[in-house]
């Protein structure tokens, strides 16, 4: 389910697509980044972060999760194993409450890397966690899509492989993402095993692995080491996985039994408290603030506990909610100052940051879905965001994921990658040339300059319709809906899977089988 339902959800490359930097199209989308063209690499940002919080309001948050963690503290609920280390580890341990001294959970953080490779099984593909690294994910989690016919269901496995396809073939998609759509046609506790294998199969980018059980992380542990070897996974990290606080202040047994899992074998936690402000948090960005920090650095350092050096993300998904009938908001101003916030802070710890999307919450690819995923996203790019989920294909607050929706939001995905590369200074950027040869009065169309560098020069998106409105007349007047409708299509028409070891192939088919024929099919 979506990030809104995540709680109970929280769940060698080869050749490129059909097509894939063949002809005119192809060409023009590579250069664009707005086609099914090459992979572009994830972003390095070269702008600087939006920050809205001064020396003094940072230290004020701060001391004030101190005190949270210390005299408030928080729950380890149904698991005696986190409470014993967290004991040994000089905590106050009162029941399944953890109260921790000041300083104790930033110093066991020390150990967790500032930033880190997510492997792909395509090497090409790699992707960096941290610093002025940004990586766009697709959608997580929703149990309904809204398919290619305008129909609003339940999510199948079909429908996983088409969006992994689709994430796959988005040039700034840099990850084929998790839990894309949960798919209701496969038993409880067997699809996780599809879902891997989807990825696995179907992309050679990075992927998330399973968190509704600890034995399906253990799974997931399995079939990458199948993937990449034993000693690869061991010591570096081929995924990366949404571990959900149970705001306010809680972490469940699922929850921490998949982290301990992951921790153990080196494989990265995004630790997220999951808010709604009003509800799961106080109703101010401030108070909100000051809870997430506080559930993090619990969070966060237990990983550490787990296994030193294991890799981990400062993560949070904020929104606000009606406070008249407690429906989740999207694209509001006081989330966005909380993800700002929190990017902040999360630099300070020295973690890789978490957050953002296109998020929204109308229930078709409308105008309405247009800002509100428009204004997260910039947020997104601005907080400094190293790891963006949920960045293409939300819909209806996340219960949905959307064809059409994830082609619009790649455009815009397109858009960021650009936006990040900031202001060339370099000479031929400056064109003095060409100022010098047009002269006062004159147009620059003509110029050598603009001859030579009219087919980088902008941004050109695969969906947007700038001609005439008699041309747009002619052509059927068609919405940006059926146009990305019709992008889909032919994506999903002319994908190619890259290439996959056919024993690499035949061992997974093969432990997949094994561990369906071990157990029942459960569907709750």
């Amino acid at each position: 389910m979506s990030d809104v339902t995540e709680q109970g959800a929280v769940e060698g490359g080869g050749r490129r697509a059909r097509g894939e930097g063949r002809g005119a199209a192809a060409r023009r989308a590579s250069r664009t980044g707005g086609g099914p063209g090459p992979s572009l690499p994830y972003i390095q940002r070269k702008i600087r972060e939006y920050e809205v919080l001064d020396e003094e309001g940072l230290q004020l948050i701060e001391r004030n999760a101190d005190t949270i963690l210390e005299e408030i503290g928080i729950e380890f609920r149904d698991d005696a194993e986190a409470l014993e280390l967290w004991k040994a580890a000089g905590a106050d341990v009162r029941g399944q409450r953890v109260h921790f001294p000041k300083g104790l959970c930033r110093e066991l953080l020390k150990s967790a890397p500032k930033e880190f490779t997510w492997n792909a099984r395509n090497p090409q593909r790699n992707a960096q966690i941290g610093g002025k690294a940004t990586v766009f994910a697709p959608v997580y989690g929703p149990p309904f899509v809204r398919d290619l016919e305008g129909n609003r269901r339940y999510a199948t496995i079909e429908d996983f492989r088409n969006f992994v396809k689709l994430a796959y073939m988005a040039p700034s998609m840099h990850s084929s993402g998790g839990t894309v759509c949960e798919p209701v046609d496969v038993p409880v506790n067997k699809r996780h095993l599809d879902m891997i294998y989807t990825h696995m199969r179907y992309s050679d980018k990075p992927f998330m692995g399973s968190v509704t059980a600890p034995e399906r992380a253990e799974d997931t542990v399995a079939m990458a080491k199948i993937l990449f070897g034993d000693d690869f996974v061991e010591n570096n990290t081929v995924t990366l996985n949404l571990i959900n606080a149970n705001s306010p202040m809680v972490f469940d047994e699922t929850m921490l039994g998949a982290a301990k899992v992951y921790a153990r074998h080196n494989q990265a936690c995004v630790v997220s408290p999951f808010i709604l402000s009003g509800a799961m948090s106080p109703v101010t960005i401030v108070g909100t603030l000051t809870q997430i920090l506080a559930e993090v650095l619990a969070g966060a350092s237990f990983t550490q506990l787990i296994r030193k050096g294991a890799p981990v993300l400062f993560g949070t998904f904020a929104a606000s909610i009606s406070m008249q009938s407690g429906a989740p908001t999207f694209g509001t101003p006081e989330p966005s100052l909380v993800s700002y916030g929190a990017a902040q802070l999360a630099r300070r710890l020295g973690l890789p940051f978490r957050t953002g999307g296109s998020l929204c919450g109308s229930k078709i690819p409308d105008a309405q879905a247009a800002h509100e995923s428009a204004s997260t996203l910039n947020m997104t790019l601005l907080a400094g965001t190293n790891f963006v989920l949920h960045s293409a294909g939300w819909l209806e607050g996340g219960l949905v994921s959307s064809y059409e929706k994830f082609m619009i939001d790649q455009d815009q995905l397109g858009m960021m990658q650009k936006m990040a590369e900031g202001i060339d200074l370099s000479e031929e950027a400056q064109a003095m040339d060409a100022i010098r040869e047009v002269g006062p009065g004159s147009h620059y169309l003509g110029c050598a300059h603009t001859q030579a560098n009219f087919q980088t020069a902008f941004y050109r998106s695969p969906l947007a319709d700038n001609n005439s409105f008699e041309q747009w007349e002619i052509e059927g007047q068609k919405r940006i809906e059926e146009r990305a409708n019709a992008l889909a299509r032919s994506w999903l028409e002319h994908y190619e899977a890259p290439y996959l070891d056919p024993a690499i192939d035949e061992a997974l088919k093969d432990f997949i089988a094994k561990r369906k024929e071990s157990m029942p099919d459960a569907f709750t």
